[in-house]
């Protein structure tokens, strides 16, 4: 009888590990420069000012407020209308390879440095991210080097 009982009890744990596994993160950006605040309301106490662009991830919405999450792992609420569906991404390495193709042995196109923010164009193949940087240039960018995805 209690074999039986740990059979159900490791196929519940193993339908939830793969459920969890489907839960999928979403991000967006912040489409002018926004006042985070500490809770969902103007009256709350502001945190500090977001750049334009910067990539979010979406922790909760409640009634025109986001609670999000910042690279540095930061919690702070914005207006939901202040929220872009445009896609960015943020160097999160000290120095980010943009390449030619998705291949790590493939040509740069270009490097840019810690922080700055790449738009995403498209996933590449698994690893990869094809980015445009702001001046117009484009390339796959390794997805351990960027944050935002």
């Amino acid at each position: 009888m209690h074999r039986g009982i740990f059979v159900r009890i490791g196929a519940c744990a193993a339908a939830l590990c793969l459920s969890a596994a489907a839960w999928a993160l979403e991000f967006r950006s912040v489409a002018e420069p926004a006042i985070l605040y500490d809770a969902p309301s103007k009256q709350a106490k502001p945190l500090y000012v977001i750049a334009r662009y910067t990539p979010v991830e979406v922790v909760v919405s409640v009634e025109g407020w986001v609670k999000v999450r910042d690279a540095s792992g930061d919690i702070a609420w914005i207006e939901k209308r202040q929220l872009s569906d445009k896609r960015m991404l943020i160097v999160s390495a000290p120095v980010g390879d943009v390449r030619r193709q998705p291949e790590s042995g493939a040509p740069i196109a270009f490097e840019c440095d810690k922080d700055v923010v790449l738009e995403l164009l498209e996933a590449g193949p698994p690893g990869w991210a094809k980015v445009r940087h702001q001046d117009g240039q484009t390339g796959f960018v390794s997805v351990a080097q960027v944050w935002g995805l």
